[in-house]
């Protein structure tokens, strides 16, 4: 009788926590978006509206108040363009050179790699099944760098990089392509180390000799011209760039975000302004969000968001011996 009785009060108290939970979890977003705490809700707008899952704030807020939001948590966040740098590897025999750098609203990662020849494009091994950790993308090539690239599509609504979107060449063969002949933005090296950027069709990579290519977008720099106008209408987030210098050296900027306590996100423009003082000319955003990171020497150099740890992505831009 008395085993009886704790059984049955141990299964009210289970069932008094997962009601609480279920409704916690229910109650959740009318708390993030309807309720009293701004700055909440600046952050949860920022970081959901710039993911892959806008319709969950849009089902909540109307446009006019997700673009009031964004914008004002922007404000003033890319006017300046001071960013401080502090050299925090220089390996001469290696080429590479990585700097912290922070901003207005950010902390993070400049990696600068001298020869370009040496950036690939690390691809995953089963394309349309699953993605790969940047730390394995980076060992699969037996490189000793990389970062996040290209974004992904999820048709099976796993979420787990499995297929990488627009144009993917790899070692001058393209291995994917979900927009047939449709023209995408390109973020490509040809056969001689320079950056490519710009709108182009399958036949087109081939025609310009562009050995290692994803499709993401916008571009920042093209040509020694920064394009990115206010402050880029994608809000404050992680953030991943790849960029040129004249000399040719390759630029990879990561930026931290949705930490408050350490570093908030930057906008479009806080990445160009990074490309700017590092001399870029030719620099393009990346994926962003929880897929930001920079791995050298087998770990990850920034802070990422994903409470989960790496995210599975499809494609990595990668530093080879």
């Amino acid at each position: 009788m008395r085993r009886t009785k704790s059984t049955i009060r141990l299964k009210k108290i289970l069932a008094f926590i997962i009601y609480n939970l279920v409704l916690a979890a229910i109650l959740a977003p009318f708390v993030l978006f309807w309720g009293p705490f701004q700055s909440l809700k600046t952050v949860a707008v920022g970081s959901v509206y710039t993911s892959r899952h806008p319709q969950v704030v849009k089902a909540f807020l109307s446009q006019a108040e997700i673009d009031r939001i964004m914008s004002e948590a922007s404000k003033g966040l890319s006017d300046g363009k001071a960013i401080a740098r502090t050299k925090v590897v220089a390996d001469a025999s290696s080429g590479i050179t990585v700097e912290d750098i922070q901003g207005p609203s950010f902390k993070g990662k400049v990696m600068l790699i001298k020869d370009p020849k040496r950036v690939k494009l690390a691809v995953t091994k089963e394309i349309g099944v699953t993605g790969e950790r940047v730390s394995d993308l980076v060992k699969d090539m037996g490189a000793i760098a990389g970062i996040n690239a290209g974004g992904f599509y999820d048709p099976n609504g796993k979420g787990n990089g499995a297929f990488p979107d627009g144009l993917t060449m790899h070692n001058g063969i393209l291995v994917h392509n979900n927009v047939g002949e449709k023209a995408v933005n390109i973020v490509g090296f040809d056969d001689q180390g320079k950056l490519v950027l710009g709108k182009m069709t399958a036949n087109q990579l081939e025609e310009k000799h562009i050995r290692e290519a994803v499709t993401f977008e916008p571009n920042l720099i093209v040509d020694g011209k920064s394009v990115i106008t206010g402050d880029g209408g994608w809000g404050i987030a992680p953030r991943t760039g790849i960029g040129q210098m004249a000399d040719g050296t390759v630029i990879f900027v990561v930026i931290d975000g949705r930490q408050p306590t350490w570093s908030i996100g930057a906008t479009l423009r806080d990445l160009m302004n990074v490309f700017e003082d590092y001399n870029a000319v030719n620099a393009v955003n990346l994926d962003g969000g929880s897929s930001s990171e920079l791995v050298y020497n087998s770990k990850v150099l920034n802070r990422l968001w994903d409470i989960f740890g790496e995210r599975y992505i499809p494609t990595a831009f990668v530093v080879t011996p």
